[in-house]
C-alpha cells in the first residue's frame, strides 16, 4: 500500500506541475472541474443508502455551474444568486420525481451539501489560481498541505502517543498533529526561498499555522463524514490513496483559508 503511494504521487507529480505552471488558466481548470465531479459523485456514492437518494447528476452539473463562474471572474457576484437558484432547482426537481416523499428533505439537503462542500470549497483554488502569481500561491498551498500530511503521518507513525480525536479517527495522534503542524511551517519557508522571496519569515510562520491547522482540520470533518456513514474511503480511484476526496480534503478547507487571508489581511 506503502509503495503504491509513492507510484501513484510520481506519476501524478509532473502532470500536476505542467498544468499548474501553464500560462493558460484552462488547463488548471478542467483538472479541478474534473476533481468537481468524480468528488462530488462520491460524496453522492457514500451518502446513497435506503430511502435517501441524493439527486447525483444535479448536484454534479450545479457544482461545474459553480465552479465555471469561479473561472470567469464573477463567483463572487453571482456566488449568491447562483445558490439560491441551485436550491430552487434541487426543491423542484424533488418536488416532481417520481419518488417516495419519505426522505425528500435530506435528500435535498445531501445534495446541496454536497455543491457546497466540494464544489464551493474546491472552487476557491480556482480563485487562487487567478491571482497574480496564481500558479506559485497553488504551489504554496499544495506544497504546505502535503507536507502537513505527510509530516504528521510519519510524526505520528514514529511518535504517537496521545490520541488526538478518537472517535473520529483513532489513528491520528498529537504528536503527529504538532509533526503536521511544523512540516507545513517548513515547506512555506521553503516556498519563501523557492519561489515566494515578498513572504518575510513572520507571514510564513503565520501562514503554516493556518494552513496546517485548516488543512488537519479538513481531514478531520472529511473523517467525520465517512464515519457518520460507515464508509472507510470515498473511492478507489487513486491506488494507494482512496477516492478524490480522501486526496483533497484537507485542501477543501485550507484553500479557502489561504485565499480569504491573501484577500483580506
Amino acid at each position: 500500500m506503502h509503495s503504491k503511494r509513492w507510484l501513484a504521487a510520481l506519476v501524478f507529480l509532473p502532470v500536476f506541475y505542467l498544468v499548474v505552471s501553464s500560462s493558460s488558466s484552462v488547463p488548471f481548470f478542467i483538472v479541478a472541474a474534473i476533481a468537481c465531479a468524480l468528488g462530488q459523485w462520491e460524496f453522492y456514492r457514500m451518502c446513497d443508502g435506503g430511502p435517501l437518494v441524493p439527486l447525483r447528476i444535479t448536484g454534479v452539473v450545479a457544482g461545474l455551474v459553480l465552479l465555471f463562474t469561479f473561472q470567469a471572474g464573477c463567483g463572487d457576484a453571482a456566488f449568491l444568486p447562483l445558490m439560491t437558484a441551485i436550491f430552487l432547482a434541487l426543491g423542484t426537481i424533488r418536488l416532481f420525481a417520481d419518488r417516495d416523499t419519505r426522505g425528500a428533505l435530506l435528500e435535498i439537503a445531501v445534495t446541496f451539501a454536497g455543491v457546497v462542500y466540494v464544489a464551493g470549497l474546491l472552487g476557491h483554488l480556482i480563485l487562487l489560481r487567478g491571482m497574480e502569481q496564481g500558479g506559485h500561491l497553488i504551489f504554496l498551498l499544495f506544497l504546505a498541505t502535503w507536507a502537513g500530511d505527510t509530516g504528521a503521518y510519519y510524526a505520528g507513525r514514529s511518535l504517537g502517543r496521545h490520541k488526538l480525536y478518537e472517535k473520529i479517527s483513532p489513528k491520528k495522534t498529537r504528536e503527529g498533529a504538532i509533526g503536521g503542524l511544523l512540516a507545513s511551517i517548513g515547506a512555506v519557508l521553503i516556498a519563501k526561498f523557492w519561489f515566494l522571496p515578498e513572504l518575510s519569515v513572520g507571514q510564513c510562520v503565520v501562514l503554516g499555522c493556518l494552513l496546517g491547522v485548516s488543512g488537519q482540520i479538513g481531514d478531520l470533518v472529511e473523517s467525520l463524514i465517512k464515519r457518520s456513514l460507515s464508509v472507510k474511503d470515498s473511492g478507489s480511484i487513486i491506488p494507494g490513496h482512496g477516492g478524490i476526496l480522501d486526496r483533497v480534503d484537507s485542501l477543501l478547507f485550507s484553500g479557502p483559508v489561504l485565499y480569504y487571508y491573501l484577500k483580506y489581511l
